[in-house]
């Protein structure tokens, strides 16, 4: 560890936050992880847990502003946008339309893809370590559709993704489907599977990863509100927290939705308002899907776990709103039944 007497504060202990603390820890640097909830206690632990070096494709695309104007009149569109009189927000809304356009986000692709197979790498190489029980294993992704249109839809997203990016999933009809899952209803039109990506389950990530920091000497502090930043110069110097004044040599910011409200200190913008989406997991139905799944129509990812099955959807700007309204909970399981058979999909166990 390094000589200095005060760590380098990680704020947000969310799977980022996470992730830092291992880096600056493998450089020897004396590191304190501060969340002012539970360690991954937010989207980190509900998540559905894929690790996807196909998913190149932005928010930001053409069709994604059309979704969001019609959501507005449209309180069950699983993308939705709530209105709202706050400056920052209609700031924000401005800036992504703007950039909701081909060029940009082509653009984006190119630097997602290559975040993601860096991310791909590093997952597999620190899962391949040791002492990580997490579910990590490559199943591919297998994108389902009803509608032969929507699957014609794809078809076309797929062959540019090829060519443009070397990013390609397998055409499937029939019992293609159902031989890479037999939990997949016969009625379907079709589906595309990305065979290199792969799931895991990110609570258990976290719990694991978090052990292995704390055995090597990372502190991890939860229920520790950071207030304030006070800078000396150029630098962070000290912080105010809900457990009172600390010195620090450097601070990260990993907080999330909430990290504007240190951008005053740090004399910067930081274009990032909250984004709520929903997860549920439920029993394992039976037949349970075998791999990782996205329905594109309904923008609900599904995911496999040992012991239960997660079923996630939904975008929502909504500003921090924590509730849980039962309708969107049964429309996950409703429209998760029409495209996989068998029972299991009517009690969740978790929200």
């Amino acid at each position: 560890m390094s000589g200095n007497k005060s760590p380098i504060v990680v704020i947000g202990g969310g799977i980022i936050g996470i992730a830092c603390a291992h880096y600056l820890a493998a450089d020897g640097r004396r590191v304190l992880v501060l969340d002012k909830g539970r360690i991954a206690g937010g989207c980190s632990h509900g998540n559905c847990g894929h690790i996807l070096p196909s998913h190149i494709l932005p928010l930001n695309s053409p069709s994604t502003f059309r979704d969001g104007l019609k959501s507005l009149f449209d309180r069950d569109a699983p993308f939705l946008v709530k209105p709202q009189l706050r400056l920052s927000y209609m700031n924000w809304f401005l800036q992504f339309a703007r950039h909701c356009t081909r060029s940009h986000m082509i653009t984006g692709a190119g630097h997602l893809k290559t975040m993601l197979d860096s991310a791909y790498g590093e997952f597999a190489a620190l899962l391949s370590s040791g002492g990580f029980d997490c579910g990590w294993r490559r199943s591919g992704l297998l994108y389902l559709f009803r509608s032969s249109r929507a699957y014609d839809v794809f078809a076309q997203t797929n062959d540019w993704l090829s060519l443009e990016f070397d990013v390609t999933a397998r055409a499937l009809k029939g019992d293609d489907v159902l031989a890479i899952d037999p939990a997949v209803r016969p009625d379907l039109a079709g589906g595309f599977f990305y065979e290199h990506d792969a799931l895991l389950r990110p609570d258990q990530l976290a719990t694991a990863w978090s052990h292995r920091l704390r055995s090597d000497g990372v502190e991890l502090r939860e229920n520790c509100e950071v207030y304030q930043l006070r800078k000396e110069g150029s630098r962070v110097r000290t912080i105010i927290t809900s457990s009172g004044e600390m010195a620090v040599a450097g601070v990260v910011i990993a907080a999330g939705a909430f990290s504007p409200q240190f951008a005053d200190a740090l004399e910067c913008t930081i274009p990032v308002i909250p984004g709520k989406g929903y997860s549920i997991t439920v029993p394992r139905p039976d037949p349970c899907p075998r791999t990782a799944s996205v329905l594109p129509e309904r923008n609900i990812a599904i995911t496999p776990f040992d012991d239960g099955l997660r079923l996630g959807s939904m975008m929502e700007f909504v500003g921090f709103n924590a509730s849980l309204p039962q309708r969107r909970v049964d429309q996950l399981k409703s429209c998760t039944r029409n495209y996989f058979r068998g029972s299991g999909l009517e009690q969740e166990k978790e929200a």
